[in-house]
């Protein structure tokens, strides 16, 4: 088992746990555990869904600034890509991931918080992308899923005031997706994935590299990635599974193998 970060599954569920008293700063550590615990998702097969949650009282508050300090600009750039790619590796998950986020999620912590594709908090969170106040710019990815998500004009006020914003504001500029009592956050996460432990596993890894892939290009090549990842699901048991299951009882009846 990893230090900081583990991968936990239980009914088709798997948890990626962040556990760094007192709040969960992102050293170099915790950056490549949770690369690891991404891959594990990745390749553990019983997994359907994932959670990515740092506790009851705090998602992550941003990158260990007691590690980067005394970096020189080159030794940044050699492991900028690095920072990047670990806090970036839940998007790689082929399967549908929900960040689970009470209290501070900040900096680093918001940019994996970025990364999933559902975000559900508690009402106490405090998200933010601070970085300016220490004067350079979030570079775990948080200057572009931001502006995707949020939009340019909301992601600049973020990134150049570095304010925190509250849930209920992170819910109406599109940076959140529900918001919860903080003691329902995980309970929250865990039904929004269970829809997803019975499901056709390849048709939502296809859906997911489909809409990723896409909104990284024009609409013509979108469609492009699209046709082919339609169409190579004709390969695949679950296809048969689910058309012929619809043909004989209806939607919504398919037993599906994840094959």
């Amino acid at each position: 088992m990893a230090e900081f970060v583990n991968l936990e599954v239980s009914d088709g569920i798997g948890t990626i746990r962040l556990d760094r008293p007192p709040m969960n700063a992102l050293n170099r550590q915790v950056q490549e555990e949770i690369r690891a615990a991404a891959r594990a998702a990745t390749i553990d097969s019983s997994v359907k869904a994932v959670i990515v949650y740092g506790g009851e009282k705090v998602f992550a508050a941003g990158a260990d600034i007691k590690e980067m300090v005394e970096l020189s600009p080159a030794q940044m750039t050699d492991i900028i890509g690095d920072l990047q790619s670990a806090l970036g590796s839940v998007s790689e998950i082929p399967k549908p991931v929900v960040a689970a986020i009470t209290g501070y999620a900040l900096g680093g912590g918001l940019e994996v918080a970025l990364s999933a594709d559902l975000r559900i908090a508690g009402d106490n969170a405090k998200l933010g992308v601070p970085e300016v106040l220490l004067g350079v710019i979030p570079g775990g990815g948080g200057t572009q899923r931001l502006a995707r998500l949020v939009g340019p004009s909301k992601a600049k006020d973020l990134v150049f005031t570095g304010r925190f914003v509250g849930a209920e504001e992170a819910l109406r500029i599109g940076l959140v997706d529900e918001v919860v009592a903080p003691d329902e956050v995980y309970n929250a996460a865990r039904k929004w994935a269970s829809q997803f432990t019975k499901g056709a596993s390849r048709a939502l890894a296809a859906a997911k590299a489909s809409i990723d892939q896409g909104l990284d290009t024009d609409l013509h090549t979108g469609l492009k990635i699209e046709a082919q990842q339609f169409a190579a699901l004709f390969a695949t048991k679950d296809r048969t599974i689910g058309m012929e299951s619809f043909i004989a009882n209806g939607p919504g009846k398919a037993d599906f193998t994840g094959e």
